[in-house]
């Protein structure tokens, strides 16, 4: 390990399919020892994980930073959003988690709409209209097929809830991470009670909303960590906001993030209320709001086109008029969480190549034009955006997007923003600093800037066709549905 010129500290990203751990100086921002473990997503119906892996995949990741994990003097925790943590008196799970992309809770996320006054009533109250992926739908799907599971629950938590309350016995979660649950309520920054009512959640088995910038706890002496007892720990947050903190966004800049799941985002003064309910209207980590679009259909989808033609990921050509909107998960953006993948417009000649460049072009389709809703309407459009994610280095992504967006595309340098900005968060409670000045002051987000190219506005009018048309086959129920086949890759890879 390099010399150090400040204070070390922890920034831990736990995402679907692994946990990364980073020891950074939080002087100069350098990386001095890093980590990452694996868990596994179950296959099947749902899409569960246990969260003692989570936990256990933590205790590893820190293991391979060594000594400088020890030395650190702070530790926040970011983590993937939406899952529904069940614990016992205990403190243990009572059955795995319900994660994010475990869409069974469709009719319930639907009734519940309906039920508390329709989308544009629930996107003022709690800033979002909520889906499948949202934890209040899953709780309401948990109380109709697993009664006894709520019986049975002495303590509801999210993932990245879950690991800070295992380091501190606190039980806590942020405004960024309570934003994406449903329960939560933008306009009065408070649990909503009514909507707790309504689907038979004591709010006394929450836990408490952390302030930025408060401190969450410090780590307890009985665990097997390696940090000193008396650690500092941080609030934590979702993955997005901590990815928006490991980039110091600033209001109007926006990110497109490739992983599992692809998301666009913007830091926002203004708290967004989308009654279609396209967009979601977060809270960040810091004191502003984060208007986030997501789709569950990114990397792993094209990934999975490619692996069934034979081909590289890298491996598109252009040309052709085939459409492939890779819905093979359902679909959050647009809501259709019971579609498949539809294929339009194959020909004799259509190549392998074109294919797989109907998936890239069906996958980032979706997320741009959520981007003009996430924006606000003052904001500069000739802004880069920023690419992050597994993705993001990808050639065939990169040329994807800024064919597709018209716009500047820049890609960061440093990887692991969500890590990153759990690691400026935990370094803003040992300096005082705002987390997104600390990330600045490192420089998270320097790289190179793709200069924009002339929109393909031939392709963004045909896939706009095809959605429109195919619309009765995408609400349609197949089978199979939802998937099989457990994940194979990180929602950031």
């Amino acid at each position: 390990m390099s010399a150090a010129e400040g204070p070390l500290v922890v920034g831990v990203d736990t995402s679907t399919q692994s946990t990364k751990a980073l020891v950074v100086d939080a002087a100069t921002g350098q990386v001095v020892a890093s980590g990452q473990a694996p868990h596994t997503v179950s296959a099947g119906a749902g899409r569960e994980s246990d969260p003692r892996q989570w936990w256990d995949a933590l205790c590893a990741a820190l293991r391979q930073c060594g000594d400088a994990a020890h030395e650190a003097a702070a530790v926040s925790v970011g983590g993937q959003q939406h899952g529904l943590v069940t614990l016992d008196e205990r403190g243990e799970p009572v059955r795995p988690a319900l994660l994010w992309n475990d869409v069974r809770s469709a009719p319930q996320a639907r009734r519940l709409v309906e039920e508390l006054g329709g989308s544009k009533a629930w996107a003022e109250r709690t800033g979002s209209v909520p889906g499948a992926s949202f934890t209040v739908t899953k709780w309401a799907w948990l109380t109709e097929h697993e009664p006894e599971t709520v019986r049975s629950t002495r303590a509801v938590r999210l993932p990245h809830d879950y690991l800070t309350e295992r380091l501190t016995g606190e039980g806590t979660t942020d405004r960024g991470d309570a934003s994406g649950t449903g329960w939560w309520a933008s306009g009065t920054e408070a649990y909503d009670e009514e909507i707790l009512a309504h689907v038979g959640l004591d709010p006394a088995v929450l836990p408490r909303v952390v302030r930025p910038g408060e401190l969450a706890g410090t780590v307890r002496d009985s665990h097997d960590l390696p940090f000193s007892k008396g650690t500092l720990v941080a609030p934590g947050t979702g993955d997005n906001a901590a990815a928006a903190l490991g980039l110091g966004l600033r209001p109007g800049t926006p990110v497109l993030s490739l992983g599992t799941s692809g998301t666009v985002y913007a830091v926002s003064e203004r708290r967004p209320t989308d009654p279609t309910g396209t967009v979601a209207g977060f809270a960040d980590a810091r004191g502003d709001w984060l208007p986030l679009a997501c789709t569950l259909n990114c990397t792993l989808a094209v990934d999975r086109v490619a692996t069934l033609l034979g081909l590289d990921r890298e491996a598109v050509q252009p040309g052709g008029s085939v459409t492939l909107l890779p819905y093979l998960d359902g679909e959050r953006t647009p809501n259709l969480p019971n579609a498949s993948g539809v294929l339009h417009g194959l020909r004799h000649d259509t190549t392998a190549g074109q294919l797989l460049q109907a998936a890239y072009d069906g996958a980032v389709y979706a997320l741009l034009g959520a981007l003009e809703l996430v924006l606000d309407e003052d904001a500069d459009r000739g802004t880069p955006l920023i690419l992050i994610g597994g993705g993001a280095r990808g050639a065939a992504w990169q040329q994807t997007v800024r064919r597709l967006s018209g716009r500047p595309v820049q890609v960061p340098r440093a990887g692991e923003p969500v890590a990153l900005g759990a690691a400026a968060q935990a370094a803003g409670l040992l300096t005082g600093e705002d987390p997104a000045a600390v990330a600045r002051r490192w420089n998270t987000a320097a790289g190179p800037v793709l200069e924009a190219v002339e929109r393909d506005r031939e392709t963004l009018g045909r896939i706009t066709g095809v959605l429109s048309d195919a619309a009765p086959l995408l609400e349609r129920r197949t089978e199979a549905q939802p998937h099989a086949e457990s994940r194979a890759a990180d929602d950031e890879d």
